[in-house]
């Protein structure tokens, strides 16, 4: 089909669910970091156990793979890699997001750092910039063959200085979820799923409306999708936002303020003279969103995504949701299993004439403090071609290599049967974010810090006045830039 041979980029979002086993030779202990360690291969029998194999060991956490159903899968990818050779023992430490950057940073710190760190994001590596080891003269000496990914795609990862930390690996184009049910329920057309020749969508003649797909527009729609508890939507003078049942719209598990800007428009709060200055397209996001919550109501505050389980989207209780690729993988059912007939996706819409879709883009990287870096990129090769297929299903990821694009394509209609556009989500990619909204600052977890404070605040204070908490903003990033310029 056309759509096979169009696009370079895969959507990957079959979940492979490994059973835990009590497998011979499998140990896993928790250490008093919060790590969890797990190392495969039959005892007595393996080059490690007679001290001849290099240990390498995989720390994941800092970016996706930590939970239960992915770490079945990468214990199974361990396994396979320890039984192919003998001379390297992989050994996988699996920890907690919440306290995965403080657990690195400690072994780090106490000279007992990991080899590998991965799969991760910008996000994630920019809290350890400048520790990485540059690929680029093992890829020489080794005759790694980089061709299997288009050179641009490898060129986003070379540093200003030139050094090359990391490789292609999976990417998470950003789009909408829209609940199929609650807008047939409603009676409304779906939201776009093609891009125009400009990045925008307008509704065809015949439909309910007309007019652009952007944010205005999905505050109207909205609004209809909007319900209280009496069967008011918020169109209605009688609306009681207090007693919300079903919102219109939520960003969904869009954690960071300066993400959820950037959805108006690409931008560096970074200035050429090192102050903090906000970009229009963030500060008009944020106003429009703060209205969407405490004025119009079709978005859920704090305590009621509290109320839904943080997941609102999965609920059923939301028409749409913008969010990430990787979300897909989150919409799972009471027995935690992958779930939900009831969504499809459609574009992002436009701001100002322009559409922005924010890209995640994850890979492994080797700490340059490894003392056994030729090992460890042999590692590192092997997680990023002979176990990229288990992995990019198990992360549900968007594989760089176009050589699997057939076999993500079946595997996808597969597992989600009820007819998903996935063309949406391939079509997404050409939008992405330029500069990334994850572009790294001077003082980056601080920075991330100052942007949770006001996100929070944004979701809890009805009366939080934008005007005043920007500028404030803007002056406390100043500091955090020019601390740590």
């Amino acid at each position: 089909m056309k759509r096979w041979k169009s696009i370079a980029l895969v959507v990957a979002l079959f979940m492979i669910v490994a059973a835990c086993g009590d497998d011979a030779g499998e140990t896993t202990t928790t250490g008093d970091d919060g790590a969890v360690t797990s190392t495969t291969g039959a005892p007595g029998t393996t080059a490690a156990s007679s001290g001849e194999a290099v240990e390498v060991r995989w720390f994941v956490g800092i970016g996706t793979g930590a939970q239960p159903e992915q770490i079945a899968a990468e214990e199974a990818v361990v396994e396979a890699f320890n039984a192919s050779q003998d001379e390297i023992e992989l050994v996988a430490e699996f920890v907690d997001n919440d306290v995965a950057y403080e657990t690195l940073a400690t072994q780090m710190a106490s000279d007992n750092p990991p080899d590998i760190v991965g799969p991760v994001g910008r996000d994630g590596s920019n809290a350890f910039v400048g520790q990485y080891l540059d690929l680029a003269p093992l890829i020489e000496s080794t005759g790694f063959d980089t061709s299997i990914w288009p050179e641009n795609t490898i060129e986003n990862f070379r540093e200003a200085d030139g050094t090359l930390p990391g490789l292609p690996f999976g990417s998470f184009p950003s789009f909408i979820y829209f609940n199929r049910a609650l807008f047939d329920e409603a009676g409304l057309p779906y939201p776009p799923q093609e891009y125009g020749a400009d990045g925008t969508a307008v509704y065809g003649e015949g439909t309910e409306w007309e007019g652009p797909w952007d944010f205005a527009k999905v505050a109207e729609i909205g609004a209809i999708l909007s319900v209280d508890a009496n069967g008011n939507d918020a169109t209605s003078a009688d609306f009681d936002g207090e007693n919300t049942v079903q919102w219109g719209f939520v960003w969904q598990f869009v954690d960071r303020l300066f993400q959820q800007g950037s959805f108006w428009g690409a931008g560096n709060p970074l200035a050429d003279d090192g102050t903090a200055d906000i970009p229009q397209a963030w500060e008009d996001e944020w106003r429009w969103y703060h209205d969407a919550v405490w004025g119009t109501g079709f978005a859920p505050a704090q305590a009621e995504l509290d109320a839904l389980g943080g997941n609102a989207f999965q609920s059923g209780n939301v028409a749409m949701a913008g969010t990430h690729l990787w979300y897909a993988g989150s919409i799972r059912d009471d027995d935690n299993a992958i779930a939900g007939d009831f969504w499809d996706l459609a574009i992002m819409p436009s701001n100002n004439g322009v559409v922005t879709t924010n890209m995640h883009a994850d890979t492994f990287r080797i700490l340059a403090s490894t003392d056994v870096p030729e090992q460890a990129f042999t590692v590192l090769t092997y997680l990023l071609t002979d176990a990229a297929l288990e992995l990019l299903t198990t992360y549900s990821a968007a594989p760089a290599d176009p050589a699997l694009t057939e076999a993500y394509f079946a595997a996808l209609d597969e597992r989600y049967p009820q007819g998903v556009n996935w063309q949406v989500a391939l079509d997404s990619a050409a939008y992405a974010d330029s500069p990334s909204h994850e572009q790294f600052v001077p003082g980056w977890e601080q920075y991330k810090e100052a942007m949770d404070t006001l996100k929070s605040a944004l979701l809890t204070d009805p009366a939080l006045d934008l005007d005043a908490a920007i500028p404030q903003l803007e002056a406390d990033l100043t500091t955090i830039f020019q601390e740590n310029g």
